[in-house]
């Protein structure tokens, strides 16, 4: 019996090699769109991450107001100092500061800096009993600390 080594054979041992060549260039290209659509990925989920804890601290800096003003509306109008800081969110991420500061033409028994210095208070009836409110809610559960900050002004 006759055996036959193919490998010695001068015939197919001179193939072209560009099989080999078409096999790893697909192997790049699949590999390339894999790593592109891994890091698309992981920007679009911290993006959505932050994006909910921006807009979860904007509704909070809108429920953090109205509930200073229920503060203000139960204790009556001239009995806050800065009181209302540094209290957080029932989840705990977030920290609130409320600062106020009210406008009388009346004197209150509020601690002086707790008022707009003499030559910003404007003395006409339509601007009595009013609370400017400086609302920062921030937090650093995310990819990146988020800080938003409200100014409003509250008629009482």
């Amino acid at each position: 019996m006759q055996r036959k080594n193919y490998i010695l054979n001068s015939r197919y041992s001179q193939r072209s090699g560009f099989a080999m060549i078409m096999a790893i260039t697909v192997i790049v290209i699949v590999a390339t769109i894999m790593a592109l659509s891994l890091s698309l990925t992981t920007q679009t989920t911290k993006k959505t991450t932050d994006l909910y804890l921006y807009e979860q601290a904007v509704l909070l800096s809108k429920s953090s107001t109205e509930y200073a003003l229920l503060r203000i509306a139960q204790d009556g109008p001239c009995t806050h100092t800065n009181d209302l800081t540094n209290f957080s969110d029932p989840s705990g991420l977030y920290t609130i500061d409320i600062k106020m500061q009210y406008v009388y033409t009346t004197n209150c028994a509020v601690a002086a800096d707790n008022y707009f210095p003499a030559g910003t208070v404007m003395s006409t009836l339509e601007q009595n009993g009013t609370v400017v409110m400086d609302v920062t809610v921030s937090t650093n559960v995310g990819t990146e600390p988020i800080r938003y900050f409200r100014r409003t002004l509250q008629k009482l």
